[in-house]
Order: C-alpha cells, then sequence, then structure tokens
C-alpha cells in the first residue's frame, strides 16, 4: 500500500478526498468528501502525533523516545497546534505579559512595547 499522500507531486497543492473503494465488495464511492485537519497533517507531525498521545502527552517521555531536547519537543508540539489550525496562545500570552511589564517598569517605551506586540501577533 502506497503512503498516504497530502501533497500534490506535482504542484505541491493540497489534495482532495473524492474517492473511497471497498476491499472487501469493491464498492466505489466518489464525492467530496469532508478533511478534518489531521488529514492534512504532514507524516512527520503525524507520526510527532502517534509519539505525543501514546506518551499521553508527557514532553519529558517523547522527548526521550525521539531522543530530542524538550525544547525541540516543545517547538514541535508549538508546530503541530499549528499545523491543526489553533494559534499557539500561551506563549504569546507570556511574551505579551513580559513586553507590558517592561512597559510599567519604564524599562521600554510605549512605540517599542507596540512595536514588540504587533511582532508577537505576527505583524511585522
Amino acid at each position: 500500500m502506497k503512503r498516504r499522500l497530502t501533497k500534490c507531486p506535482v504542484c505541491d497543492g493540497e489534495l482532495k478526498i473524492t474517492e473511497y473503494t471497498c476491499p472487501s465488495c469493491k464498492i466505489t464511492i466518489r464525492g467530496d468528501f469532508y478533511q478534518d485537519e489531521i488529514v492534512s497533517l504532514s507524516e512527520e507531525m503525524l507520526d510527532f502525533l502517534k509519539v505525543f498521545i501514546k506518551n499521553r502527552g508527557n514532553l519529558s517521555e517523547l522527548q526521550k523516545e525521539l531522543n530530542i531536547s524538550y525544547p525541540t519537543a516543545r517547538s514541535k508540539l508549538e508546530e503541530l497546534v499549528t499545523s491543526l489550525g489553533y494559534e499557539v496562545v500561551g506563549r504569546q500570552v507570556q511574551e505579551a505579559s513580559k513586553i507590558i511589564k517592561k512597559l510599567e517598569d519604564g524599562l521600554i517605551e510605549p512605540e517599542e512595547a507596540v512595536k514588540l506586540l504587533n511582532r508577537i501577533k505576527g505583524k511585522r
């Protein structure tokens, strides 16, 4: 059986599932089928998700199994969350809080705070 395809091998565009076949009775069903976010994950992200679930979300165990550092495991988890279409809010909130604290303490000017906060939101 071939590996699952998520991207077009010619143009790298998103692939769409339009056909299912039953190997038992040979029926083929065609149409436009809903694809959740998990179907669109790369092989690497899908493998990471499986290990994450296997370890019940314990990043320390995950890092041992994958032989990666804790920061790398955390970064991969954030990449997975983003790949699934969710925002990584925790880190953004922490960074924003630090910027606001610096502003309150007079360590940075309001203009600099706005610039830094916009950078967190992805606005350059």
